[in-house]
């Protein structure tokens, strides 16, 4: 396992594995794992984790609506101090006394005095950072919280909610992904020359990149199924780049997820946190950490991901709604 030390990042943490675990799945119905994933199979696949050395575990108050956060937090037990633990604050009236109140809620669930990396979800479109800041300022000082990050942020706003906060906001979390290379044109070029991380999220594309689905095999579960990505006539798009990443996986004895993870954590100070169904397929996924992709390998697949071109907008939505 690779693992990304930045000097942002508080002494008292654990150094962040280039291969994470997201957890928007556990207690989630939307991904329709079922009752028995929650209870059982989650919390295996947590343990099983922290003995590959995953440390990166990521989650968010609004998955299951906390139950995420509990799963995790009892997963991990007596080895939460082997994780780096972020999760989110959805900012729903962010005011400085509802961000405290509810960073303290997600410690509480987590079952930890700290939490390593708290964020914000998403931009409030209202509410602006200046506000929201003062409460992430106060867990800060407080010592409830080590650092402080963004999720699905611009840029542009990232820097402001840096300047509001008045101390680093070591990271953003985006989609990020073979099949979602906007961060390319930006987010990748500043965290590599800073000390700020780039967690990619959905780094396989919502399981495109898995190579299990094509315009006769789609998915059912209701994450899936809602994904414009997974139209007949998009899944038909992604054939010239699934036929790429299966060629460099060829080359490395890899399967195509491997590869897919593999280009995202190529990057410096890129790291990625795929979910996991199982404990196959996180023993899978941790793979990628250790994959070093020759240049010309990352070229390829780069320009491939250039030429996939997805239908959006209208046209897309009706392919879904004839389903």
């Amino acid at each position: 396992m690779r693992y990304l030390g930045l000097s942002t990042l508080s002494p008292d943490s654990r150094p962040v594995s280039v291969i994470g675990l997201g957890t928007w799945q556990f207690g989630s119905r939307e991904w329709g794992y079922g009752a028995g994933y929650a209870d059982s199979e989650a919390r295996v696949i947590v343990r099983r984790a922290v003995e590959l050395g995953i440390t990166l575990f990521d989650t968010a108050e609004v998955y299951g609506f906390g139950r995420s956060e509990r799963i995790l937090g009892a997963g991990l037990d007596d080895r939460r101090g082997d994780a780096f633990l972020a999760t989110k604050l959805m900012p729903v009236a962010p005011v400085p006394g509802v961000v405290e109140q509810r960073g303290m809620a997600s410690a509480r669930r987590l079952g930890v005095r700290a939490i390593d990396l708290y964020q914000v979800h998403q931009p409030n479109p209202v509410v602006p950072d200046t506000v929201t800041m003062s409460g992430m300022r106060r867990l800060l000082d407080l010592g409830l919280v080590r650092a402080v990050g963004v999720s699905n942020y611009s840029l542009a706003r990232w820097e402001s909610a840096e300047r509001a906060l008045g101390s680093p906001v070591v990271s953003n979390q985006v989609p990020f992904s073979l099949v979602a290379r906007r961060p390319l044109a930006d987010l990748v070029p500043y965290v590599a020359g800073r000390e700020r991380m780039l967690i990619a999220c959905s780094p396989l594309g919502q399981g495109l990149l898995c190579g299990r689905y094509d315009p006769t095999t789609r998915p059912t579960n209701g994450v899936r199924r809602l994904n414009s990505l997974f139209t007949e006539e998009n899944l038909r798009r992604a054939a010239g780049l699934l036929a790429t990443v299966r060629e460099v996986g060829a080359a490395h004895d890899l399967a195509p997820a491997q590869v897919a993870l593999a280009w995202v954590v190529s990057f410096p100070h890129v790291v990625a946190i795929p979910g996991a169904a199982s404990v196959a397929q996180l023993e899978s996924n941790v793979v990628a950490a250790d994959v070093v992709l020759a240049a010309d390998e990352r070229d390829a697949l780069t320009q491939a991901a250039h030429r996939f071109s997805p239908v959006r907008g209208v046209a897309a939505w009706r392919d879904l709604l004839r389903r």
